[in-house]
């Protein structure tokens, strides 16, 4: 594998490749000719857009096979913006790109020198050279975001005159009304996705939750559009397959549903129900059951989500039910900082003395459990073979000693904290003498639903 410096440059295999940025990041991509120029709105490849000759956006991995862009085109590039609108990339881990060749084997990755205040970021090119194509690292920041990057590839961008509803949480902006000069682009309100009005039973079910919960004292909950989506489409999922699983036949799990929807969280939970008829009668059943009725009052919820199908061999009605509060990156920190007074509460036990954040081992992790979910692994090898210490000297760390904890599924700093103090292996990082630094990586999706990591350095 290579790794490459902005300006570096190597030639690519034939075939298929497959482009990654893990993290909170949204992928898009340019085709472009010798002018450097798009042709028209299909040259532009986003998560509304997701497809254009030779090119498919999934999630946040672009498969590109450089032999079948449309003809004329010589080049691709690669731009990475956050996944929540607006924010610098200077308050994200550093982006890196991953790229996959045909067989499967990771050939190349970037790790551009640390943003600042730039909302978008220019990562890499394929680019024709004779009868191949070539990678080139750029790491090109732009501080206007998508319009700035329009207009450099011979974009006009025409302001809109009514407002828009504001971008999802969690997914990157919408990009501004475009047209490539001389043709056409659709209007925004064709690239944006339609949000269909909640149903009668999920209004139902919001009013009957709220009740209970401010009994118990707990904060309401609001309806999510996205949450809902994913708990009617896991719902059917259920149903088709005629049981309760976390998984459907696809073997798409309940939590790659929510994040496959647009929706990122901090912390989640689910009601997988089958047999009652009606929201009042679901409702019931979560109080009258110990856990989910923990479930149910969960104050850690913010948002929820339901969906019920009805399996037409039996009758038998699958529910659904999401509770979630959304991804922020104040959020984010709070939860780290969490997990490090946790840890250093134990450090204090044992009389050793706490450890210091470091932005170098934090980004290491984030980005670690961020490669996990988006390259569906759960390991301290990543599958291109990279180590811990690898990723915290990629990250700009300069310790000489690395120790790691992951894990998943936790739902919290406290449990995930217990969890590792619970474990030999684990309990023996967070309490080791020569370690003097820690920074904490965590997102959620993937099949368990949340990834933690913790990244020591002596």
């Amino acid at each position: 594998m290579s790794e490459l410096v902005p300006g570096g440059n190597l030639p690519l295999p034939g075939g298929t490749l497959t482009i990654r940025v893990p993290g909170p990041f949204d992928v898009s991509a340019l085709v472009t000719d010798d002018t450097g120029k798009v042709r028209g709105d299909a040259d532009f490849v986003f998560y509304n857009q997701p497809t254009t000759p030779g090119a498919r956006l999934t999630g946040q991995s672009l498969t590109v096979d450089p032999a079948a862009l449309r003809p004329g085109a010589t080049r691709l590039t690669v731009a990475v913006s956050p996944a929540v609108p607006g924010t610098p990339l200077g308050h994200l881990p550093a982006p890196t790109l991953l790229v996959t060749g045909p067989a499967g084997r990771t050939i190349a990755r970037f790790t551009p020198p640390r943003p600042t205040d730039e909302t978008v970021l220019l990562l890499a090119e394929l680019y024709r050279r004779g009868p191949g194509w070539k990678l080139r690292a750029l790491g090109q920041g732009y501080a206007d975001g998508l319009a700035g990057v329009a207009r450099d590839f011979g974009v006009e961008v025409l302001e809109e005159e009514t407002p828009t509803p504001p971008p999802r949480p969690g997914r990157g902006a919408t990009p501004p009304a475009a047209r490539p000069r001389g043709r056409g682009l659709p209007s925004p309100t064709h690239l944006r996705p339609t949000i269909p009005s909640p149903s009668p039973a999920a209004t139902d079910f919001l009013g009957l939750v709220n009740a209970v919960r401010s009994d118990a004292g707990s904060a309401p909950v609001s309806l999510d559009s996205r949450l809902s989506a994913a708990a009617r489409a896991h719902a059917a999922a259920m149903a088709a397959q005629g049981r309760l699983a976390a998984e459907g036949r696809d073997g798409v799990s309940v939590h790659q549903r929510v994040t496959g929807t647009g929706y990122a969280y901090l912390t989640i939970g689910e009601h997988l129900v089958s047999g009652p008829r009606t929201a009042a009668e679901f409702v019931d059943y979560c109080r009258s059951d110990d856990t989910a009725g923990r479930t149910l009052l969960d104050s850690a919820w913010s948002e929820t989500g339901l969906g019920h199908t009805t399996d037409p061999r039996s009758g038998t009605v699958f529910w659904t039910a999401l509770w979630a509060h959304p991804f922020s990156l104040a959020g984010l920190h709070r939860t780290a900082t969490e997990v490090i007074t946790l840890t250093n509460t134990e450090r204090a036990g044992a009389g050793l003395p706490p450890l210091s954040p470091d932005p170098h081992l934090t980004d290491a992790a984030q980005a670690h459990s961020a490669d996990m979910v988006a390259r569906a692994f759960y390991a301290h090898t990543s599958p291109d073979g990279g180590e811990p210490w690898h990723r915290a000297a990629a990250a700009g760390s300069a310790h000489r000693s690395v120790g790691e904890n992951i894990a998943c599924g936790q739902r919290s700093a406290a449990e995930v904290v217990r969890g590792w103090m619970n474990s030999p292996g684990h309990r023996a990082n967070i309490l080791k003498p020569g370690f003097t630094h820690i920074g904490v990586g965590f997102v959620g999706g993937g099949t368990a639903g949340t990834y933690w990591t913790q990244l020591f350095g002596g």
